[in-house]
Order: structure tokens, then sequence, then C-alpha cells
């Protein structure tokens, strides 16, 4: 598959798009939450220009071909974003990549964010030079857990002190996919 193009993926309910400069201030109203941030590994955003920052990074990260970051919209409101889910830390040396997702909390809970892993899993392992799609997460987010095990991913270990964020060391937990284990389209 081409990154000349940013790919726009569908679901039944979603549509996933490129992120914009323009999105700063839905990505900004829910980075801006604790319950968000939780188990991120950044601080809840104070101002706007913090979320205009991170798609900015987004966006270049796409144009060095490192990873895609898709701004996640309702089909019935396509214009908002309520969430975004992407790859990046692609080794493409290992054929290994890593996925990341959060979702505006009033849309917890309501398998969005399954529909759309799904599809980005997808979308993922029709990459040449995918073979392998990995998440580490908090091991207290046990929303996350649910998603990467309902999603495929198998939960591979425990990492001690794994991350230094915010300011301390956290443990890690992580998941692992490999394109054998995905159903082939049919």
């Amino acid at each position: 598959m081409s990154m000349e193009t940013f790919p726009i993926l569908e679901t039944d309910r979603l549509r996933l798009r490129q992120l914009t400069v323009g999105d700063a201030e839905d990505v900004f109203g829910y980075f801006s939450k604790d319950e968000v941030t939780q188990y991120y590994d950044l601080e809840s955003f104070t101002e706007v220009e913090q979320a205009e920052k991170f798609i900015r990074s987004m966006l270049t990260r796409y144009e060095k071909q490192e990873g895609f970051r898709w701004g996640i919209t309702l089909k019935k409101a396509p214009e908002r974003i309520v969430g975004t889910i992407g790859f990046h830390n692609w080794q493409k040396k290992h054929s290994r990549i890593e996925i990341g997702y959060e979702l505006a909390p009033e849309y917890w809970r309501q398998g969005l964010m399954t529909e759309a892993m799904k599809v980005v899993v997808d979308y993922g392992f029709h990459l040449p030079q995918v073979h392998r799609i990995e998440a580490f997460i908090d091991p207290d987010n046990e929303g996350s857990k649910r998603l990467l095990l309902k999603s495929g991913f198998t939960k591979e270990g425990h990492l001690r002190d794994y991350f230094y964020e915010k300011g301390q060391f956290v443990d890690a937990v992580i998941f692992g996919y490999l394109r054998e284990e995905h159903p082939v389209d049919r």
C-alpha cells in the first residue's frame, strides 16, 4: 500500500481521516480531561496550542513515513473529532509497529474504539512491512486491556518500570498481534 495519499477508513458508524490543525479544539476538548490522560504519557492539556502541536507531530510522522494517526469521526457528525487511533514507533527493519488510541469520555463503552481498532489493524496488516502490531498499556487500564484482547491481541508480558512518565517510572503490559494470527480477508 502506498503512503502517498493518507488513507481514509470507514466502518458502519465511523470515518477515520487525517487530522488537520483545524481539529485542535476537538482534540484539546478531550485531552484536557484527566480521565483521558490518566494512562497516557502526556499531562492533560491546558492550552489549545498543545493540541495543535500534537496534531503537527502526527502530520510530520506521516510525512516521514514513520506512522499514521487517524482522526476518528462519527459518520453522522463527520466534522468533529471524537478520538484518534494510529501507528507509531514503526520499526521497519523488524517489521513491527506500535498502536495507540484515545477517545473522548462521552463516547466510551459504545464499541466505537473496537470498530476503529478492527479497520486500523486490518489496514496495518496489509502494509508489506508489518508483521507484528504491538501495544503498551498501563497495568491498571482495564478498558484498554479488554479492547486489545477483544481485538485479537495477546498479552505477552509485564514490564517493570519500563517507561518514565510524568516524573516517575511506570510499569507497562505489552500486547502483540502477529500477521498470521489475523483473519485473512475473503
